[in-house]
């Protein structure tokens, strides 16, 4: 049986059990490698979540401010000043003049934060370029468009939570 006609024999409820299945094994796994990268690293399991925030908000081309962060991570105002100060002592981190807002400040990610990123990171990459090299561009896309779909979901649902 080839994968379209098992796509038709499972109903859409078992297909969206199967993704969110995938989803909770992904972030699972995620979480594996970051308290690794934190070991190795010698940060705290908090400091990674904190430069993953970050990251995700330069990728996305909305830097963060430390009170965003702070927003992002559940912590009180000092939690998050130490949090910064700390990875800001330690390279991980940078401030920046807002691209928008001279009077406010960013969060990035400092250059050797990404260096130490690259290197631990590198691997993963070649692993999922592997993973992924036999998949047509159609389903890359595809599977980039449920991504984004899972993402928004779960953003609404936070917003909901709050």
């Amino acid at each position: 049986m080839n994968y379209a006609d098992l796509v038709t024999d499972i109903d859409r409820a078992a297909l969206e059990d199967q993704i969110a299945a995938d989803v909770r094994a992904l972030s699972a796994e995620s979480d594996q490698i970051g308290r690794v990268f934190a070991a190795r690293h010698d940060v705290a399991a908090n400091d990674f979540r904190a430069l993953l925030h970050v990251m995700v908000a330069e990728t996305a081309g909305v830097p963060l401010t430390a009170g965003e962060l702070r927003r992002e991570m559940g912590t009180s105002a000092p939690a998050i000043t130490y949090l910064v100060e700390r990875m800001i002592a330690s390279g991980h981190l940078q401030r920046e003049a807002h691209p928008d807002d001279r009077r406010k400040v960013v969060l990035r990610v400092a250059d050797h934060g990404m260096t130490v990123a690259r290197g631990f990171f590198a691997p993963l990459a070649e692993h999922t370029s592997r993973a992924l090299a036999d998949l047509p561009d159609d389903d890359l896309a595809a599977a980039h468009r449920a991504f984004r779909a899972l993402i928004d979901a779960m953003g609404a649902f936070r917003r909901d939570l709050s």
